[in-house]
This record gives structure tokens, sequence and C-alpha cells, in this order.
């Protein structure tokens, strides 16, 4: 008798959330939590190294462009503004600057059967989120102190972070999902994001640019929420994401961005976490 030919066949890895919704959930607040006291375990001023890096940045460019620039002048309440803009662009700048090598960071718990892959970039956004909400502590206190508010569109501003939360997210699914094949993404990324930082209205309102690089800028999807968080938090005369864009059509344009990074974030994540053990 002839023996059989052996025949071999592919065998896939866990997926984003091998195991399920529950046990990815418990494990994505484990290590969040985990990471978020970490941080600072050991450090002289533990949490308050998180609040001391926007602070320092903020000193420097405050200086920079209220004297080189006027814009404390040309903008309302722009100390305040410039603060804000920076902490709310420092959750992203985290969560993605994290993400894009945390998956070769924690190659021996990805080498491990059934992890959820998805995990790991969740749990980084979920830790920059942490401390997102710790530091808008802060900026509100700037912002009483300085004279700003309270407004009753403050209540409005947990709905905008709900899809920048979304956004930030892809984005950070996105990341290290071609980093586990194609490595230079995280150099790629390191000029991409300050290339964003500077090219979203953090530093500057978009109407004291050009109308022609205004509408521009406008496209980059990052811009509404920062145009809108603005209008509800520091200055609600500021004009709105439609009104900054040059029309509401023209809003479209980030929404689809939006829609499509959301959908190229569940795509390239499902389709690579099988094989990501085999690629580190």
């Amino acid at each position: 008798m002839s023996t059989p030919e052996l025949q071999l066949r592919e065998v896939r890895g866990p997926t984003a959330l091998g195991g399920g919704w529950r046990r990815a959930w418990d494990l994505l607040l484990l290590i969040a939590v985990n990471d978020f006291k970490r941080s600072y375990l050991g450090t002289a001023l533990g949490y308050f190294w998180s609040l001391a890096r926007p602070l320092l940045l903020f000193a420097v460019l405050l200086v920079v462009f209220t004297e080189a620039f006027n814009l404390g002048e040309r903008v309302q309440s722009y100390p305040v503004l410039l603060l804000f803009n920076i902490v709310l662009f420092g959750f992203f700048q985290e969560s993605t600057g994290a993400a894009v090598g945390s998956i070769l960071g924690q190659e021996s718990v990805v080498r491990k059967t059934q992890f959820p892959r998805a995990v790991i970039p969740l749990a980084v956004v979920l830790t920059a989120l942490f401390n997102l909400g710790a530091n808008l502590v802060v900026v509100v206190v700037f912002l009483l102190v300085s004279g700003v508010g309270p407004f009753a569109t403050w209540l409005l501003f947990p709905l905008l972070l709900v899809p920048y939360t979304v956004l930030t997210t892809a984005v950070a699914l996105i990341l290290p999902a071609l980093n586990s094949r194609f490595r230079d993404t995280g150099i790629l990324w390191t000029v991409a994001a300050t290339a964003l930082f500077y090219a979203t209205p953090v530093l500057y309102p978009l109407e004291i640019v050009s109308e022609k690089l205004g509408h521009i800028l406008a496209l980059n999807p990052l811009a509404p929420f920062f145009v809108l968080a603005r209008k509800w938090v520091v200055d609600p005369s500021a004009p709105g994401p439609a009104e900054a864009a040059g029309g509401a059509a023209w809003l479209l344009i980030p929404a689809g961005l939006f829609v499509l990074t959301c959908a190229f974030a569940v795509w390239v994540f499902g389709r690579e976490a099988p094989r990501m053990a085999e690629e580190l």
C-alpha cells in the first residue's frame, strides 16, 4: 500500500480580537492601567512629567509666536488656545508615536497563541487617553484663571472627543500593522507626524493664513476637530469648521478621509494580525 502524501496547509495565527470581545476588553484595561502606572513609577515628579512636556513646549512656542508673529494681539485668548491645542494634539502624537513600534516591542507576547493583537496598540491609545484626561483638568484651570469661560458649549466637547479618539485609534492600528512588515514605517511616521503638527491649526487659527492656504489646510481630517474645539471651548465667536473650510461642501473631503482611514485601519490590521508573529 502506498503511503498517502502529506500536504502542508497554512495555519493562521490569532486574529485582531482573538478570544472574543470580553477577553480583549479585560486585557486592554489591564495593560493600559499598568502602563499608565508604570510610566512614571520611580520618577521624582511622577505624573507631573506628563504635564511638564506640553507645558515646556507651550512656553517655547508662546514666546516665539507672540513675539515673532504677534499672534498674542491678533488672536483672542491665544495663550489659552495654544496650550489647549498642544495638549489636544499631544494625545494624537503620543498615541500614534507609541503605537507604531508597539507590536515589535511586545514580540514575546505576540508570539503567544490566541493573544488578541489589537489589544497592544489599543492599550497605547487608552493610556494616552488617561494622560489627556488628566492634562485637560489643568487646561480647564488655566482657562478659568485666564477668564475664559465657562461656556455652555464646554458640555459638547466630549462629543468632539469621541470621533477624534476614533480617528487617532484608526491611525494607531494602521501604523503597527504596516510596521510589522515594513520597518521603515516608524521613520516615515516621525516625519509625517511633524508635518501634521504644522499642517493642523495647532499653532495658528486658519483665518490668519491666506484664503488659498487655509482651504488646503482645512482638508486635513484633523483640522475640523481643532477648529470646532476652539469654538466650543476657547472662543465662541470664532469661525466654525464650515466657514473655515470655505463652505460646508468642502467638509466632505476631510469627512471622507476620516471614513477611509477608519475603514483602512480595520482592513489592514485584520489582514496583518494573523501573520504578525511570522513577520517579526
